[in-house]
């Protein structure tokens, strides 16, 4: 990789040009992504990508006016200590605040690059060149701030339980299926070895085994269940793995307090864990499934010590 400071007039032009043409390509990329469920963000982006033409066809002419038709190959990775970029289709994966923070961080980060550079340039060409270019993009940054500004809070709202729901969707409800999984379905094998046995690290090996094997059994069936191109669910192996933590931590929870060697505390403290268990997922029942709270927190209690009570049952048997 080449150093900033190594490079010459024409390479520091066509580096300039090369990166006002991909920061174009990565708004079109916002663009389309959103333009489904956030039209005038989506619109925003789209006039982000203009401004961008524009200073890439300012760039182009001053180029060709002082060096003619051929644009030497260079761009940002192959200058060390450029502004660095996210491929466009791990930018599209942001959310719409992200994106808009992004679009914002872009300008102020290539404005500062070119400042920096103008102070260390020798020739008065350059020197005014990237000054100029710096001043281009303080504007873009503002314009990006602008735009943002311009969307009413009316559709500001919208866009805004847009996404909630798409978070809802795609994180909160496979993260909670998992949670439930792992913390109901777990306390019957771990409950029954710990009154058959008495022993704790026998106990504990058979909960960290319930919770790993359950967390895996539930990624595998929910990134299979649906691959989200109609149901909007989001991606199968995001999904997958989500659903699989939640899982396999709603398990583990009451399976640490095992570690400890006495029986009866570590006992104690696994009630106490399962207790904190199902007041957070009827919480988050509440809080993103609409569900009033002692009614969540009656349909999972109820579950519970059903299960909790089978195993029990068996381990004392």
């Amino acid at each position: 990789m080449k150093r900033f400071a190594e490079l010459n007039e024409q390479e520091i032009l066509a580096l300039a040009i090369s990166n006002e043409d991909e920061d174009n390509r990565i708004y079109r990329s916002f663009a389309d992504a959103l333009r489904h469920s956030y039209r005038d963000t989506a619109e925003m982006y789209d006039k982000m990508a203009e401004e961008e033409i524009g200073h890439h066809d300012l760039l182009l002419e001053l180029y060709r006016k002082k060096f003619g038709d051929f644009l030497p190959l260079i761009r940002r990775q192959n200058v060390k200590g450029f502004v660095e970029r996210r491929p466009i289709w791990l930018n599209r994966a942001l959310g719409i605040d992200a994106a808009r923070k992004f679009a914002e961080e872009m300008e102020y980060e290539t404005a500062r690059f070119y400042r920096r550079a103008s102070q260390s340039a020798k020739d008065h060409a350059v020197r005014h060149l990237l000054t100029r270019l710096a001043d281009d993009e303080d504007k873009h940054g503002k314009l990006a701030q602008q735009l943002g500004e311009k969307i009413t809070p009316k559709v500001r709202a919208t866009e805004d339980e847009t996404a909630r729901r798409m978070f809802v969707l795609q994180y909160v409800q496979p993260g909670l299926a998992g949670l439930m999984d792992g913390s109901v379905s777990t306390l019957a094998p771990l409950f029954a070895a710990a009154f058959a046995t008495h022993n704790t690290w026998s106990t504990f090996l058979i909960g960290f085994a319930a919770a790993i094997g359950a967390g895996i059994s539930m990624a595998f069936a929910e990134a299979m269940s649906d691959d989200g191109s109609l149901t909007g669910r989001g991606a199968p192996v995001v999904r997958g793995a989500v659903t699989g933590a939640m899982t396999a931590l709603g398990g583990l929870g009451h399976a640490l307090p095992y570690l400890i060697p006495h029986f009866y505390l570590a006992t104690t403290l696994a009630f106490a864990v399962v207790a904190v268990e199902l007041i957070v997922i009827s919480w988050i029942r509440t809080r993103y499934m609409d569900t009033p709270f002692l009614q969540a927190a009656f349909q999972v209690v109820v579950g519970g010590v059903l299960v909790f009570a089978v195993g029990i049952l068996i381990g004392s048997s």
